[in-house]
């Protein structure tokens, strides 16, 4: 009970000294702060889960029934955006970016670079077979201002100057420098590598893409835990 006693009056003092507050008091705030986070974030994934719901009705309608939305798919508040040109056969047949070998191979990317697939959001520039790009460039703005990602990787040069060509806001335009970080805009950085459609088939298009892709490893091993 001494011992006990003891030690309860030097946390007190350590609180009236302005020191750091006893274990349990900081493990309450922790938690509070913790709560508050979580509540404020799961409002913002409740918002980006709606919009992208939306954009997705809005795309379907324009396809007036006669064309298969192609839709982004991946985690609606994701870190990193997977950006390339246009949607495959398979893409196509399911009516979901990444879907078939281009989804499987990024995967075991992924998973060989320990970067968590959940915080990773697909899609394509042409959301149809055949799309027409002045229709399909606001859909691809308003994607970016809903997942809000902090790294986008644009796959292939027809890709890489379709997001150059997007008036969105701040933005820089991305250089075709394979595996090279820049800056998209002060907020957004960019990766540009191969076509990951074009580079299934033959291995020294399969090195290349990996030499430039496995940039993301290191950029996702500093990224901040928060």
């Amino acid at each position: 009970m001494i011992e006990a006693g003891g030690a309860r009056n030097r946390a007190d003092h350590a609180v009236r000294a302005g020191k750091a507050p006893p274990r349990p008091q900081l493990d309450e705030r922790l938690q509070t702060n913790r709560s508050s986070s979580d509540e404020i974030y799961e409002k913002y994934l409740r918002k980006a889960i709606a919009e992208i719901n939306e954009l997705g009705d809005e795309i379907a309608r324009a396809g007036g029934g006669e064309r298969t939305p192609v839709l982004g798919s991946g985690h609606p508040l994701a870190d990193v955006l997977l950006l390339k040109w246009a949607p495959q056969r398979a893409e196509v047949q399911e009516g979901v970016a990444f879907y078939g070998r281009a989804g499987q191979a990024i995967l075991k990317s992924l998973q060989r670079l320990r970067v968590d697939p959940m915080a990773v959001y697909g899609t394509n520039c042409l959301k149809f077979d055949g799309g027409d790009e002045e229709e399909a460039r606001p859909w691809l703005v308003r994607e970016l201002h809903i997942v809000q990602p902090k790294l986008v990787v644009v796959m292939g040069e027809q890709a890489l100057d379709f997001l150059n060509s997007l008036e969105f806001p701040l933005a820089r335009e991305v250089a075709p420098r394979p595996g090279e970080l820049q800056q998209l805009t002060p907020t957004i950085e960019a990766l540009f590598v191969p076509d990951i459609d074009a580079s299934l088939d033959e291995q020294p298009a399969k090195t290349r893409f990996w030499n430039a892709f496995k940039a993301l490893g290191p950029w996702w091993a500093e990224l901040p835990p928060y």
